[in-house]
């Protein structure tokens, strides 16, 4: 008898593992249409934007457009999506840039997230429709000068007077800040709990001034937060939140999305190398000939691929309700650190071309340098994942 035999489909070079099968339908249409949409409006323009340092206040309006604020949240006209759809749309806009996700990520899981989870009926009716309708845009204030990796050691100060708060202080290194409506800033009280607080623009005393000569995330505005005397009234004040694990559950929301986005940073760096290495002839030949290219290549898609495995372990946990702060912190340490080194690879298969904003490479590569240090440091979450292990507190 005689037997005939098929040729093995190609291997896609996005998606080595197959990954997709994995997801379901919903998931790859959202995920389809964020990418649709980087591909439209981000990629055409983000090396003027980060060469120019500017972030373009319209486009808030266009990803508001997509549902993308708040997406993974409930109620009060939210999406409700999956935890894996709201990772995947991370994917997709930092395969764009970091700063566009930033943007995403902070609105719905800094801003949005705390009024969901700690703030009452009314300030959860009165923001949570307009923030998702990109009509008010928030931003999150804990960081502070002299108080990043210690939050407790903050000095932004509230105190009683009436029936309103005095609040004092400073916060620094806030992505939207000198844009958004509103600021959920966290301050320490009389005493000593930690409190958020709704913070509107152009309450007296309250300035944001944009921080500029930035290196690293120009395609967003990160700015330096400013109270003096602010008077915020008592039903601004998120009442369901405390303690310290206010602020740093919205951190942990934050975090989860960064391990999905470090994956598109290193995506777009290794599609980039791929193409480049296919066409770039070097001694009569493509470098993708070569030995040496073929490693990175080869090590860039492991490293991407192991990320992605990752990522969707970790959304597949959230959103049944296992997934542990360690978890997210585990991620981001692999998938950043991972993401970099792809990015630092494909820089050196584009040679020279590598350090233009004619490719996306030397954009992400520096992105991922703040990516490193925000929602949590390398070496924090070294030490909260150690702290797991060992069940022994290293940072004191």
């Amino acid at each position: 008898m005689a037997m005939t035999t098929t040729e093995p489909q190609a291997l896609d070079p996005l998606d080595f593992l197959a990954l997709d099968a994995l997801l379901e339908d919903e998931e790859k249409a959202i995920r389809d249409s964020v990418r649709q949409f980087v591909r439209e409006h981000v990629l055409p323009d983000v090396g003027d934007w980060f060469e120019q340092g500017i972030f373009p206040r319209e486009l808030l309006a266009e990803l508001a457009k997509l549902g993308l604020y708040g997406m993974h949240l409930d109620g009060y006209g939210l999406p409700g999506a999956s935890s894996v759809a709201y990772g995947l749309t991370c994917m997709e806009l930092e395969a764009g840039d970091a700063g566009v996700r930033s943007a995403v990520s902070v609105q719905g899981s800094l801003a949005m997230f705390p009024i969901w989870r700690f703030g009452s009926e009314e300030q959860k009716e009165r923001w949570l429709p307009a923030m998702h309708a990109g009509e008010v845009i928030g931003c999150f204030g804990l960081t502070e000068p002299d108080a990043g990796s210690d939050p407790g050691a903050m000095r932004t100060h509230a105190r009683r007077d009436g029936s309103d708060w005095i609040l004092n202080g400073a916060k620094m290194w806030i992505t939207n800040g000198t844009i958004a409506d509103i600021a959920i800033v966290w301050a320490r009280t009389d005493d000593g709990a930690i409190r958020g607080f709704i913070v509107e623009k152009g309450m007296p005393g309250f300035s944001a001034p944009e921080i500029h000569k930035k290196l690293s995330l120009r395609a967003s505005v990160t700015s330096e937060l400013v109270f003096q005397d602010v008077r915020v009234p008592d039903e601004s004040v998120l009442p369901e939140a405390t303690t310290l694990r206010g602020p740093l559950s919205c951190l942990n929301e934050a975090r989860f999305g960064i391990v999905w986005g470090a994956v598109g940073s290193g995506r777009a760096c290794f599609e980039s190398a791929l193409d480049y290495a296919k066409e770039r002839i070097v001694f009569g030949k493509p470098i993708a000939g070569y030995q040496l290219t073929q490693q990175k290549l080869a090590e860039m898609a492991l490293e991407l691929n192991r990320g992605s495995l990752v990522a969707l372990h970790l959304g597949r946990m959230k959103d049944a309700g296992t997934l542990r702060p360690e978890h997210v912190s585990l991620g981001k340490m692999g998938n950043v650190r991972g993401a970099i080194e792809v990015a630092r690879s494909a820089r050196t298969i584009l040679g020279a071309n590598g350090v233009t904003l004619e490719y996306p490479v030397i954009r992400h590569v520096n992105n991922l340098e703040s990516v490193l240090t925000y929602e949590g440091t390398h070496e924090v979450h070294t030490l909260v994942v150690g702290q797991a292990l060992t069940g022994e507190n290293a940072f004191r």
